[in-house]
């Protein structure tokens, strides 16, 4: 599975690259238009043809970035695919409750985490001991909440509330529950 954090520096490169080829077109757009005395003004065949490019640049960059997204064959094919572990946890009074103290998973294994929340909406996220995120999703009281993953470094990662569910929220931080092993 691709790294979310390869993932998310290719989408900010390429964004980036894509908003200031749209920020010089209206800029030269402008230009064009202001000057005055010049009685120069934009063909329209060139402006459109560079609105084109653009709109076929930035369906390209959706097209691609929907084909790297670590996640996505894995939840599209969910029904036939069976975890090779799974975690039950619960959510309450802005604690979670875990099935062990440490998750300890081997890398490569398939692992689906049922996650139930008893008061609130939270949030379930999996973070690296940088603090970056690996996954999350939303936990809504009454829904099947579940999320299947594979993880392929080993490393130890802390379960975060990712949803605001009031003061109390700001503490739901369990370190390094999650341990994956060779």
């Amino acid at each position: 599975m691709i790294d979310s954090n390869i993932v998310l520096t290719g989408q900010t490169i390429a964004y980036t690259f894509y908003v200031l080829a749209i920020m010089a077109l209206m800029g030269w757009f402008a230009y064009k238009v202001t000057r005055v005395g010049s009685g120069k003004v934009v063909k329209p065949a060139i402006f459109y043809s560079f609105v084109s490019f653009l709109v076929v640049i930035g369906v390209s960059l959706h097209i691609v970035t929907h084909e790297t997204i670590p996640w996505k064959p894995m939840d599209l094919n969910r029904e036939e695919i069976k975890a090779d572990k799974e975690f039950n946890i619960t959510m309450e009074n802005h604690e979670f409750r875990l099935p062990s103290s440490k998750l300890t998973i081997t890398k490569n294994e398939i692992v689906r985490f049922n996650v139930e929340s008893k008061d609130l909406t939270y949030g379930f996220g999996i973070f690296r001991s940088d603090n970056t995120m690996v996954f999350q999703m939303q936990v809504v009281p009454g829904h099947i909440n579940d999320i299947l993953w594979q993880f392929d470094h080993p490393a130890l990662y802390s379960i975060r509330s990712t949803e605001y569910s009031g003061p109390k929220g700001i503490n739901m931080i369990v370190r390094d529950a999650v341990e994956v092993v060779e």
